[in-house]
């Protein structure tokens, strides 16, 4: 509460506190300086005449002086009387003796002495009064005492002790408890109004955005002066006419002001854009983006941290959308419309009509919807994964033989692979990709061109005989076997089980130990096995082994070169190597949601790791400053790099061998840590059996080359020679072999290669111009810029480094950008990248950005040619200032990543410069705006998976802010797991809990965790934290009770919980069957305390 302000008291005389009523010192004080005056008075007399002499205005100082210093003592003297008239003056009031005698024969009190010798003065004597109180009946306003400040100003006459000043301002003074003034903060109530109350325009506007009115094309400049006529009538006659003319014109003026005041002032911007929106709907109902920017207008209102925000939005959008949906028969039919409109009835309608509205939906059509719906199939399923299963054969039934087609049955088979392996059946969800790859690339020629179902009976005839098959160390593959004679498989070269168990065993709890088996199982044992080779624990798991039938129904005829390869490329993705942006590539970009469940690889252990910073790490940052010689100096702030562990861009943006830095560490697609976790001889088997032949198998060879580089690179060496071995003439493979001569830091070895294949061949071979860049960077990177013109000057067909060979070149190289204007963008990027280079070599910076934005100019915003030239010139820009250290304005790369990154937020290439850019400049705002939940014009931008994780990341990416954001990144989160365009993604409710463990809030994970498995009832390693991470939060009844639920909705388990817990007793249950309740609050003091050392 405010201290309240005390300007005056009621005129009443009972509030006036009392005076001592006996003898009053004060009025003695006049008499005593009286006295004193006259005998000061004698001694200037008897000093004036023994020095006659002495100057009269030295006289009068010295008496000034003296009478101060004499007056100083007796107020002195009167203050402390005062003082210990105040500590007794109880015991000698006669009204106080009188007040107390009244009430102890009232009864209010028991003893009013006692009270009355600790109260203050009841009243105090006001000697001037009012002259005029008796002639006009009543005390004059200007003439009533206020109050009297006593105690040196600190104190009120009259009031309690415990009240003091705080303020003195020009209306009186202010009191409050305690001494200090409390300031109006944000949490009072007071605040909370203001913040709540809806804005209102201060100044109103006019509709005439001019400030002089224009007549007949001139504007009339106001005058200063008036100037007289020389007639004097006419000037009569016309300031009567202007009076009247102004008379009319301001009040006229005036009614429009007000009429302008009338309408603007009731409007906020808000209201103004919606009603802007609805003339616009009004005019044109069918227009879909209109009706989803009103609903994003509308949805502004509700922040998705507030209370019941959910069932809020929902019911908005709901009420929006069935407008729209009702309007216009072409709404009916639109994808985005009727997908919004059935994900907000998720939160608030019964489950008949959620279905039946979702059978409304599905008859519209479209891989697309079709997709939501399986998603919504499998998160609410009845009947486990047999359930999905059944609802992916009723998709594929609907979905023709084209080639976009095939790309849609592909998705849903990744689909339902990745909910095989959430439930734990990994194996089945690996026989899949076999038996998918089998029919796809090692069809026998003899069945090419036979019906699907004739393929599969011969199919299942190799299935059955148990031999080894795609992505298993030796399998010939089924037309190799067929045309061998069906030969019986051996054996001792049929995958088995892994038996390592070393990791689980130092368990001591068995619940954990349970946990820990499952998980190692899930990761190790991905291949199915064989019944040839079957021991005890195999027979034990009869998911194990996957028959051919488990798998027939989902298997789909891939008869398109795209489809085949998108094939291979979604069992690596399966595998755990993320191709940034190919998900989205086999649909429509921006309606994809696959990201979802997609993006399974930033739920990995290893991503966590490396998004979470330890406590370890930001424990030692807790001090900000070290003593030198006592003297405080801060440490300097600890920066992670701006290029994280998330890769997100668009197809083709960044190659797979293409990188971000200098050569040897440069950032790029694939690196040692994407590869933790991942079954390399599996992968490397998949590369190798899944070659086609074609011309895809180029971009699959630099696949390969990455993926080893990321493992070994001199083994990528080797596999790169062997390749070039049997394709010598191919320009990729040998740009590849230079690439990985480069991240090894054979930076002449490299040079070696470009020289053999550009400077001995026709210059302008088709697929050259990314060598010659290759060429180019590569010098430049190696801080040679003579040897890098000269490499430009040679791709274009001229000799030197004159001035006139680089004219030259510049023409030619204009000259082969309208040439190669139809050719592959890669290449006609390249070709613009090495213009610009020219330019900065040769000129500036200024005319290099010329040259890029001349050609950005004519893309089309947001395609991938445009991203792709938009990291171009980020990546030069970068390279320019912050790699090679030229001297370059800061500001020029921070302005053009600040707007890369509101046109590609989910682009790490572009975040990652970002943040270099942003390292040292303390202004952590621009960093924070981006983290939060952006808005362009009123709409909230949408945030995929991967922007989402990389925030998470962001907020550890100044080391010393981490606790400080650590409720910004729960608040992201938190608005992740809400979002229509993430909700529902095991991906994201993992990372939300791992978060909140990681963070020690165990208590928050727990209900999360609830939340978790409610959303994803599938996800077997989100019920498996509660075996483990959260084990201290979970008594065993309760985690019992969780396999129980694991075991209802279907979720595998590969050992009973019973057998691991038969014979083991859980120690904290003794404990409190024994009566040490106490020991385990001593625990979790204990695991608090270590939690928050070093303080």
């Amino acid at each position: 509460m405010s201290a309240p302000s005390f300007s005056s008291f009621s005129p009443s005389f009972s509030s006036f506190p009392d005076l001592e009523a006996g003898t009053s010192k004060t009025t003695s004080i006049p008499k005593d300086r009286d006295q004193d005056d006259k005998r000061r008075g004698k001694k200037r007399e008897g000093r004036d005449t023994k020095s006659k002499d002495r100057d009269t205005k030295d006289k009068k100082r010295k008496h000034e002086r003296h009478y101060q210093k004499e007056r100083d003592k007796e107020e002195s003297r009167s203050r402390q009387h005062s003082k210990d008239r105040e500590q007794v003056y109880g015991d000698f009031d006669d009204e106080r003796l009188k007040a107390a005698e009244d009430s102890r024969e009232l009864g209010r009190v028991d003893d009013a002495g006692s009270s009355g010798a600790m109260s203050p003065p009841l009243y105090f004597t006001d000697r001037k009064g009012d002259a005029l109180n008796v002639r006009f009946g009543g005390l004059h306003a200007g003439d009533i005492p206020r109050y009297i400040i006593v105690d040196r100003g600190r104190t009120v006459l009259g009031l309690d002790r415990a009240w003091k000043v705080v303020h003195r301002g020009k209306s009186g003074v202010e009191i409050g408890i305690g001494g200090r003034r409390k300031m109006p903060a944000l949490t009072d109530s007071s605040s909370r109004r203001l913040l709540a109350a809806p804005t209102r325009r201060l100044l109103s506007l006019s509709k005439d955005k001019d400030k002089y009115e224009e007549v007949e094309g001139f504007i009339r400049l106001p005058s200063g002066r008036k100037h007289k006529d020389d007639q004097s009538y006419r000037s009569i006659t016309l300031q009567k006419h202007d009076a009247a003319s102004d008379e009319s014109g301001s009040s006229s003026s005036e009614a429009e002001s007000s009429g302008d005041e009338s309408d603007t002032t009731l409007l906020t911007s808000l209201q103004v854009t919606l009603k802007s929106l609805e003339e616009k709907l009004t005019a044109d109902p069918a227009s879909v983006p209109t009706w989803l920017s009103l609903l994003s207008h509308t949805l502004s209102t509700i922040p998705l941290d507030s209370k019941n925000a959910t069932k809020a939005r929902s019911e908005i959008t709901l009420s929006v959308l069935s407008r729209a949906l009702s309007v216009h028969p072409s709404n009916a039919t639109s994808r985005a419309l009727r997908l919004r409109y059935i994900k907000a009835g998720e939160e608030v309608w019964h489950e008949s009509k959620l279905r039946a509205e979702w059978e409304t939906a599905v008859k519209v059509g479209g891989i697309e919807i079709w997709l939501e719906w399986l998603d919504w199939r499998v998160r609410h399923t009845e009947k486990g994964i047999e359930g999905v299963v059944n609802d992916a054969k009723r998709v594929l039934g609907t979905l023709g033989s084209g080639e976009q087609d095939e790309l849609g049955k592909l998705r849903v088979l990744w689909r339902v692979a990745v909910a095989f392996r959430d439930a734990g059946y990994v194996e089945r969800a690996s026989a899949l990709f076999q038996a998918q790859a089998e029919l796809t690339f090692k069809t026998p020629p003899s069945l090419a061109s036979t019906l699907l179902e004739t393929q599969l009976d011969a199919l299942e005839e190799f299935w059955e005989s148990e031999s080894l098959r795609i992505g298993e160390a030796g399998a010939p593959g089924w037309s190799s076997w067929l045309a061998s004679g069906r030969p019986d498989p051996d054996p001792h070269q049929l995958p088995r089980k892994s038996t390592d168990t070393r990791t689980a065993d130092a368990e001591a709890d068995a619940y954990r130990r349970w946990a820990a088996l499952e998980t190692l199982a899930d990761r190790s044992q991905q291949l199915p096995t064989r019944t040839l080779n079957a021991d005890d624990a195999a027979e034990s798991d009869p998911f194990g082994t996957i028959l051919f039938s488990d798998v027939r129904p989902l298997l789909v005829a891939l008869r398109t070169p795209r489809a085949a390869h998108a094939l291979r490329m979604v069992w690596l993705a399966f595998l755990g190597l993320h191709v940034p942006g190919f998900g989205a590539a086999l649909g429509a970009a921006e309606d994809s949601t696959d990201d979802r469940w997609a993006d399974a690889h930033l739920a990995s252990q290893a991503y966590l790791n490396a998004l979470i910073p330890a406590e370890g790490d930001m424990a030692r940052l807790r001090i900000t400053a070290d003593a030198q010689a006592g003297v405080l100096v801060g440490r300097e702030r600890e920066y992670r790099t701006g290029f994280g562990p998330v890769k997100s861009w668009r197809w083709g943006v960044l190659g797979a061998l293409e990188g971000i830095g200098e050569d040897a560490g440069a950032w790029r697609m694939w690196m040692r840590e994407d590869v933790v976790g991942v079954d390399q001889g599996l992968v490397r088997e998949v590369f190798r059996q899944c070659r086609r032949g074609g011309l895809e198998d180029v971009e699959w060879d630099v696949l390969a080359l990455a993926f080893e580089a990321a493992v070994n690179a001199k083994g990528a060496t080797k596999l790169s020679k062997a390749l070039l071995g049997s394709a010598p003439d191919s320009l990729p493979l040998w740009a590849a072999h230079a690439r990985l001569e480069r991240l090894r830091g054979h930076t002449d070895d490299a040079r070696k290669v470009y020289q053999a294949v550009l400077v001995s061949s026709h210059p302008h071979r088709p697929g050259d111009g990314s060598v010659w860049w290759d060429w180019a960077e590569t010098e430049w990177l190696a801080r040679k810029p003579d040897a890098t013109l000269l490499v430009i000057v040679r791709s274009a067909g001229a000799e030197g480094t004159s001035g006139i060979a680089i004219l030259r070149a510049k023409r030619q190289l204009d000259g082969l950008l309208g040439q190669v204007s139809g050719a592959q963008w890669k290449e006609r990027e390249a070709w613009i990248k090495l213009r610009a280079l020219l330019e900065l070599l040769t000129a500036s910076v200024p005319s290099a950005l010329a040259v890029l934005d001349g050609h950005l100019g004519a893309l089309e915003v947001g395609s991938a040619a445009h991203e792709s030239l938009t990291v171009a010139t980020l990546a030069l820009l970068y390279y320019h200032g912050t790699v090679l250290r030229n001297p370059m304005p800061p500001v020029l790369l921070r302005q053009r990543t600040e707007s890369a990154i509101e046109t590609y937020p989910s682009n790490t290439v572009v975040l990652g410069m970002f943040l270099e850019a942003e390292k040292g400049q303390g202004i952590w705002g621009r960093v924070r705006a981006m983290l939060g939940e952006s808005t362009v014009d009123g709409v909230s931008k949408e945030k995929d998976v991967a922007r989402r994780v990389a925030e998470v990341w962001v907020s550890g990416w100044d080391k010393g802010r981490w606790e400080a954001e650590q409720e910004r990144t729960r608040g992201g989160l938190s608005a992740a797991v809400q979002d229509d365009r993430t909700r529902g993604s095991a991906i994201l409710w993992r990372l939300f809990v791992e978060f909140e463990i990681r963070v020690g809030q165990l208590a928050k994970a727990k209900k999360l965790l609830f939340r978790a498995v409610g959303e994803c009832p599938l996800a077997k390693e989100l019920y498996l934290l509660a075996f483990g991470p959260l084990r201290s939060e979970f008594s065993g009844r309760e985690l019992s009770e969780w396999a129980n639920t694991m075991a209802e909705r279907g979720v595998r388990m590969r050992q009973g919980l019973d057998e691991m817990l038969e014979g083991w007793t859980e120690e904290r249950e003794a404990r409190v069957e024994s009566g040490s309740e106490g020991e385990e609050e001593i625990e979790t003091r204990a695991r608090e305390l270590r939690r928050l050392r070093p303080y």
